[in-house]
């Protein structure tokens, strides 16, 4: 296998020893520089990447699938929408699997750092790591921090009550989501994040009348 299109390939045709040999391939050609796929040719796998996994069933394949993808997804385009595949990443997080669960708020933490570079850098100038004006990116980062605070709602369970930090949780979704919303709030900082606390309770307040 020479280029990451040739190691999906058999990640989502061959048994399952060729396909954890292959998505671990993924890795070492990346990270050596050895690949000599086109740009485009990424592009396609990370884009198409929730139709290809929707057409998995097992689950062996399934993790080796998303983790290969979440070893390419930062050489992916779509800069003016960097929240195209949050949906498949929401339902990811979702996964019984824990190494697909993390593989998602790796790709998701990828996307906070040019969402949230403006309130970091308050001079930050548009350049080729991000053509987003912040008026977008606020509203992007509110989208997905409502749509884990949904997840968060729905995965709670009582015993989740005693544990005072995220780290102490046990496996589980609620854990991965809490981990992606832990990641916000480092990148944001303490005031961004009480403004976005403040919005979202003034949107369900809004929802209950």
């Amino acid at each position: 296998m020479n280029t990451i299109k040739e190691c999906f390939e058999v990640i989502l045709q061959g048994n399952k020893g060729e396909s954890r040999q292959a998505a671990r391939e993924v890795k070492k050609l990346v990270y050596a520089s050895k690949t000599k796929d086109k740009y485009e040719d990424i592009k396609k796998l990370v884009e198409s990447a929730p139709k290809q996994y929707n057409k998995i069933s097992e689950g062996w394949r399934q993790e080796n699938f998303v983790m290969a993808i979440s070893v390419i997804y930062f050489l992916h385009g779509r800069e003016v929408d960097p929240d195209f595949l949050f949906p498949w990443l929401f339902q990811l997080l979702l996964h019984p699997n824990g190494t697909i669960r993390y593989a998602a708020v790796r790709m998701l933490s990828f996307e906070l750092g040019p969402l949230t570079v403006y309130i970091r850098i308050p001079d930050f100038k548009p350049n080729g790591m991000t053509n987003l004006k912040p008026k977008k990116a606020d509203k992007i980062i509110f989208s997905l921090f409502v749509h884990l605070n949904e997840l968060l709602n729905k995965t709670w369970k009582p015993k989740y009550k005693k544990y005072k930090y995220i780290s102490s949780l046990p496996t589980s979704p609620y854990k991965s989501i809490q981990m992606a919303i832990s990641r916000i709030e480092e990148l944001c900082g303490r005031e961004y994040m009480r403004c976005l606390v403040k919005k979202y309770n003034q949107r369900i307040c809004l929802k209950s009348i």
